[in-house]
């Protein structure tokens, strides 16, 4: 039985590996072709869609060419890509075995281990002189993608109360920083088409630069947040950009980075209001429970906080580039004082009103 879920889920990981990575060959052999390489090496564009394969995945590379320096800041929606795929390989995986197993856990873990065997595998096998994926940190991003999107498979699990409260408290603050991404994209299209015309990229390359500037609107959104929370992002060493202060050196030509304020702003701080009523929204749901299940629910959301921030921010390539993004504990810190702010008005006010009438 446990032969048959090994040999069933590692065909379908293999699928759901190369159902990405073949389009990436594909793609990286257009352009190789079309931008030529110094050493005409084939392995060339093999080895760079291996590096935009991992690359989907969040995993940071060493750079060691001609430009030296450390890539970690990496767009949050490309995860999306091996996430559907995973997903679609697990739930060809489970109608294969036609329910042939006791524990559906056992099978996401086994297929989660698969996937993240192979992926490592793949990553020593892409290092190169000039880029070195950091391979160690492989098995731990796509064991999570893969069981994440496992989970969401089949059966469906039931998640906790507390979980289910930190989940729509953090869509309720990440849809509103879309709202406002949405609006800035739309006000400063001019720009954005500007920098889009001076790059020349050509029809390949305007399709993968459109892909790229998608891709990173999830990192967008939360630099966004962090604006309005107060305590900013970064777009470069020794830079920030916050409601307290704008100081900016050079940008690289991404049209996606249009959108930044060109002043600081203190008005913008009125939309911290907008986190501590949500923080009291949490409280409010959470009455119905108990105590614990408003805890739990308040950690969980400062973890997934911290994650996003982590994933929201990194190196681009170059010591001048060494921060770009969020601060990963101011932004969890204010996102924690905000929210317990709403909390404290919903759970203290009444016991102050009492005591008053008393």
């Amino acid at each position: 039985m446990l032969q048959r879920v090994l040999a069933v889920s590692f065909a379908q990981v293999l699928r759901s590996v190369f159902v990405i990575l073949l389009p990436l060959a594909f793609i990286s052999l257009i352009a190789w072709a079309t931008a030529g390489s110094a050493t005409g090496n084939t392995s060339d564009p093999m080895r760079a869609a291996l590096w935009l394969w991992l690359g989907a995945h969040h995993i940071p590379f060493n750079l060691s060419g001609t430009t030296i320096g450390y890539l970690s800041f990496l767009p949050i929606g490309a995860m999306l890509i091996p996430f559907f795929a995973l997903r679609v390989g697990f739930t060809k995986a489970l109608s294969k075995l036609h329910g042939d197993f006791h524990n559906i856990n056992t099978v996401r873990s086994i297929f989660a281990g698969q996937y993240a065997l192979v992926a490592t595998l793949l990553s020593l096998f892409s290092r190169s002189t000039n880029v070195s994926p950091q391979w160690y940190l492989t098995p731990i991003f796509t064991f999570g993608i893969a069981y994440l999107a496992a989970l969401t498979a089949g059966s469906r699990v039931r998640i906790s109360q507390a979980a289910s409260l930190a989940s729509r408290v953090l869509a309720i603050l990440l849809g509103f920083s879309f709202i406002i991404l949405a609006i800035l994209i739309f006000t400063n299209t001019a720009t954005f088409k500007n920098i889009s015309i001076v790059l020349q990229p050509g029809i390949l390359g305007s399709f993968l630069l459109f892909a790229l500037n998608a891709f990173y609107l999830p990192n967008a959104a939360l630099s966004i947040l962090g604006y309005f929370t107060g305590t900013g992002f970064a777009v470069g060493a020794g830079t920030l950009v916050s409601p307290f202060t704008h100081r900016l050196g050079e940008l690289p030509a991404l049209p996606l980075l249009s959108v930044l304020p060109t002043t600081s702003s203190r008005w913008a701080l009125i939309a911290v209001a907008l986190v501590v009523v949500v923080g009291a929204a949490l409280a409010i749901w959470a009455q119905s429970s108990s105590t614990t299940t408003l805890i739990q629910s308040f950690v969980q959301l400062l973890i997934a906080t911290a994650l996003l921030s982590y994933l929201a921010s990194g190196s681009l390539m170059t010591p001048a580039m060494s921060a770009v993004g969020l601060s990963i504990w101011k932004f969890t810190l204010s996102i924690a004082v905000e929210i317990a702010l709403g909390i404290a008005l919903v759970v203290l006010l009444p016991q102050i009103r009492i005591r008053a009438k008393r």
